[in-house]
């Protein structure tokens, strides 16, 4: 069985779809290691614009599998300790992998998205929400802590602080339009209207010009760990300026509107 599907639902979007419905498309890592291989393979293909990451059956990603966590690779003759350190590492590379793509990654959570699968879900670019999807820090409920894969550092800067300590230190679970609400997801939708919607909004994105879009993700994620506002704002303008000079992009958004047309961008 491929625990990691791809389809090209449009021609320029990649459909990933985490398929363990069984399992609630669980972090086993038969999963995560297949998924971090696609999204290295997909980030290099140049007609794709933009990635829609769902789960199959009723849920996104329900965090580790406490059952059966798979084959861990290149562990051979490693102790309990390092197979630990380098289960940690693999699983860090799928979160890093995820905001490092050249396209900009929107998840489509149908259902539940708990422990890893939020951090899943707060490593891509856009977040879209089935009426039926729920999040949960779920770490904090089984005896861990609620720290993991990201989500201490992801959360606060997607919700604010105050938000996250609340929902990482109770473990309580935030419906869909709690989520909405406060800023975790961007838009709900139907379920049955979920995978369209990011299609949608994939295929607006793929309308814009790619470097323009690419230096638009790359800022965004680096505007989180800047250490500093001036040196945020000076990447942002080498980057405007690289493509003002670069490509004919503003000239032919300029000429679409005042003719009043959609621009074509060629660069």
């Amino acid at each position: 069985m491929e625990f990691v599907l791809v389809d090209r639902p449009r021609p320029e979007i990649a459909l990933v779809t985490l398929n363990r419905p069984e399992r609630m498309n669980a972090m086993a890592f038969d999963v995560m290691v297949p998924l971090r291989e696609e999204l290295e393979r997909i980030s290099n293909d140049n007609s794709v614009r933009a990635v829609v990451l769902t789960g199959a059956g009723t849920g996104f990603c329900s965090g580790a599998d406490q059952q059966s966590a798979g084959r861990i690779p290149h562990t051979e003759g490693l102790t309990r300790a390092t197979i630990a350190l380098r289960s940690m590492e693999i699983l860090d590379q799928v979160v890093n992998t995820l905001r490092s793509m050249h396209q900009p990654v929107i998840s489509a959570i149908n259902g539940a998205a708990i422990g890893g699968g939020l951090c899943l879900s707060l490593a891509t670019d856009i977040r879209v929400a089935s009426t039926e999807a729920y999040f949960r820090a779920a770490g904090i409920n089984n005896g861990l802590t609620a720290s993991e894969l990201g989500l201490s550092y992801l959360l606060p800067r997607a919700i604010g602080t105050s938000r996250a300590s609340e929902i990482m230190l109770t473990g309580r679970d935030v419906g869909a339009e709690e989520a909405e609400r406060i800023g975790l997801v961007s838009r709900l939708t139907p379920p049955g209207d979920l995978l369209e919607t990011c299609f949608a909004m994939g295929e607006a994105i793929a309308g814009f010009s790619r470097p323009g879009i690419e230096l638009t993700k790359r800022t965004l994620w680096s505007g989180m760990d800047a250490g500093s506002l001036g040196r945020h704002m000076n990447q942002e303008g080498l980057g405007q300026l690289l493509i003002r000079l670069l490509t004919g992009n503003f000239e032919e958004a300029t000429a679409a509107r005042k003719e009043g047309r959609a621009p074509v961008f060629r660069d």
